[in-house]
C-alpha cells in the first residue's frame, strides 16, 4: 500500500479541497407544457416524466 514520505503542506491541502465546488441547479423546458423544470426530474407543474405522466397534478382552487 502507498504511503506519502512526506508530510502534505496546508496549500497543498486547501488547494486540493477546493476544486469540489457546488454549482447552481440546471433548469430545462418541460416538452409538454414548457414550465421549467430540473434536469432528471419530474415536471412539478404537469407531473411528466420521460415520456408518461408519473405524478397525479392536483389543482388548488383558490
Amino acid at each position: 500500500m502507498a504511503v506519502p514520505k512526506r508530510r502534505k503542506s496546508k496549500a497543498k491541502r486547501d488547494s486540493r479541497r477546493a476544486t469540489h465546488k457546488i454549482s447552481a441547479k440546471a433548469y430545462n423546458e418541460c416538452e409538454k407544457c414548457g414550465a421549467s423544470k430540473e434536469a432528471h426530474r419530474v415536471c412539478t407543474s404537469c407531473g411528466w416524466y420521460k415520456d408518461r405522466y408519473v405524478l397525479p397534478v392536483v389543482e388548488v382552487e383558490a
